[in-house]
């Protein structure tokens, strides 16, 4: 389809997206969207305390876009961009990052940081009390909180699994994070509120946006439809033909999104998408966009405190499109920076033996990346042969101590029959 066509039909379903208002049942909970974590220390319940004196007006917090080459080779950059401005890419092509004004956050100790974020748990004061916007002066400082779209994301639950631990794996210390208790059953919510909340403030300012777009294999579709139903923004999905569940199909239709499904799979559906919102005032919400990761940090940051702000040794984070175990990286990297924790735990990605792009890689010494064509997984979520983000990820296991595994098919079915003994 044409992006003329695309973009005539898109607008002509705009009505219908906008009429669509609430989020559909929770989808099927994929096992992608669990994070596995094995540390020394016991989490603790997180008390109440009072919250610190905010900030004097006169501190101002704020971040901007640079190129992520200039942080991969530790180069510095005069490019820099305003997060008001639709830009995905550098000048010279390559990812973006958002950097934050760091010495401007370092006029608060790490102390200052842990009783504020601590304070907000729990909190019926807007929007503070979502897991993400109880992080706003590290996500999004500058954007008004009237802007802000929340279900109040986050603050989700980590628990000790002890018999899967002790009884499969030989390990006392097991716990696991799981990211897809939210609104829409997927950890994509953490990130997406933020890139809708930042899209719903460019419509206010006028800034040209008919709408924003995707390319999923279910999970991600799911929180932008939902996300931009409850801001009355239209919402376009590329879905691979035959690849996505009824529970995963179900979310983007409830919630009005225009969708397509697509006789390929989530390379090529990324590929659309990329130029559909290249030619068209049309929002790129992929993880592409750097946005998405300012959301999916915090879950790092939700980690160190529930664990009373003690380092986990390791965590394993599913990786598809490879965004994550970055956003993880840079939430647990930041806490480092102004001075919550000491140290950063060893980070690894798990992919499908069948979706492994990475994992090669790793194998090879980091010397050989050749993207491939991903084979039919049970891990659907992350059937991804040519990630995006695969340079931050490069990155940040490079920067953990980290490492990259694997999981054939017959792995995945066998803990899928152990979760259940």
């Amino acid at each position: 389809m044409a992006s003329s066509q695309l973009f005539s039909s898109f607008l002509s379903s705009s009505l219908l997206m906008n009429s669509h208002t609430t989020s559909a049942a929770h989808h099927h909970q994929h096992s992608t969207s669990k994070l596995v974590i094995k540390c020394t220390a016991t989490p603790s319940t997180v008390n109440t305390v009072s919250p610190p004196p905010p900030p004097s007006p006169r501190i101002s917090f704020s971040n901007k876009y640079i190129p992520f080459n200039s942080i991969s080779t530790n180069t510095p950059t005069t490019e820099s961009y305003s997060l008001d401005e639709i830009v995905y890419r550098s000048r010279a092509g390559g990812l973006l990052d958002i950097q934050h004004d760091l010495k401007a956050l370092k006029q608060f100790d790490g102390e200052y940081w842990k009783t504020l974020f601590d304070s907000r748990v729990g909190t019926t004061k807007w929007p503070y009390g979502s897991g993400v916007w109880s992080k706003k002066e590290w996500v999004l400082p500058e954007i008004d909180d009237d802007d802000i779209m929340s279900a109040f994301e986050g603050n989700s639950n980590l628990f000790w699994a002890e018999r899967f631990g002790k009884k499969f794996l030989g390990m006392n210390d097991l716990w696991v994070k799981n990211c897809g208790i939210s609104h829409t059953g997927s950890f994509k919510d953490l990130g997406m509120t933020v890139l809708v909340s930042q899209v719903n403030r460019l419509r206010k300012m006028n800034v040209p946006l008919v709408g924003v777009g995707c390319a999923s294999t279910g999970d991600t579709s799911a929180a932008l439809s939902a996300y931009c139903a409850a801001a009355n923004i239209p919402s376009v999905v590329f879905l691979p033909a035959n690849k996505i569940s009824m529970a995963q199909l179900v979310q983007p239709i409830a919630n009005g999104a225009f969708v397509l499904s697509i006789d390929t799979d989530f390379d090529g559906c990324m590929k659309l998408i990329r130029e559909v919102t290249a030619e068209l005032p049309i929002y790129l919400a992929n993880s592409l966009n750097s946005l998405r990761l300012e959301g999916q940090k915090t879950a790092a940051i939700e980690i160190l405190q529930q664990f009373d702000w003690n380092v986990p040794d390791w965590v394993i984070v599913p990786g598809g499109n490879l965004g994550n175990i970055y956003a993880f990286y840079k939430g647990f990297k930041m806490c480092q920076e102004l001075g919550l924790v000491d140290r950063i735990p060893n980070l690894v990605c798990a992919q499908a033996a069948n979706a492994n792009p990475l994992y090669l890689y790793f194998k090879s010494g980091w010397k050989e990346h050749r993207p491939l064509k991903a084979s039919t997984t049970f891990a659907s979520a992350i059937q991804i042969g040519d990630p995006v983000s695969i340079d931050r990820a490069v990155y940040a296991l490079k920067n953990s101590n980290g490492i990259v595994e694997e999981a054939t098919e017959e792995e995945l079915m066998e803990v899928e029959k152990w979760i259940f003994l």
